[in-house]
């Protein structure tokens, strides 16, 4: 609160946040509700985790506008970015092409499929002012789909060719005379 109130009418700002503070109930809730309602939130990137030193959790930006566009009033974009780094030991880190694809996504500010959704402040109320990006963005990836049919005649000719290496081996045995 202490930054928006910082800012000039005009003003914008990024604020780093852990994860928790995107959904929690109390007082956060009521400080999410209350930026929703005055329509102060611009975007939300969700991070990933172990980016910052001394600490595993995963993290969020709020990017907070005060003069926001007639054509972002109402919205907020929400950018999941959590899986788009470079694994370190101890620490993760944010590539350049994985900063560039975030800022991209916020400039052009649209629907990118399971990367970047500009959701209606509506619907966010209807979450109860839930802000967790993955409430809003299925960044999941499609599972395979298993032809159990043909798997299964796979298995049957593979028992074949088993049980036929099977028999010679045990001929190449009976010949050795082991």
């Amino acid at each position: 609160m202490h930054i928006i109130k910082s800012m000039n009418q005009n003003g914008r700002a990024g604020v780093v946040v852990p994860h928790g503070v995107l959904f929690r109930g109390g007082s956060e809730g009521r400080i999410r509700e209350q930026i929703i309602k005055n329509n102060i939130i611009d975007a939300i990137i969700s991070l990933p985790s172990k980016l910052f030193y001394g600490t595993g959790i995963p993290a969020a930006i709020f990017i907070f506008n005060k003069n926001k566009p007639e054509n972002k009033k109402g919205k907020i974009l929400f950018i999941e970015a959590e899986k788009d780094y470079l694994e370190g030991k101890n620490q993760n880190t944010l590539r350049v092409q994985d900063i560039d694809k975030i800022v991209k996504a916020y400039d052009d500010y649209k629907n990118i499929e399971k990367f970047a959704r500009v959701v209606d402040v509506k619907e966010i109320e209807e979450n109860e002012f839930n802000l967790n990006v993955r409430r809003y963005i299925d960044s999941a990836e499609t599972e395979e789909i298993i032809d159990i049919k043909k798997v299964l005649v796979e298995l049957k000719d593979l028992e074949e060719e088993r049980e036929k290496i099977d028999k010679k081996v045990k001929n190449y045995i009976k010949e050795l005379k082991y």
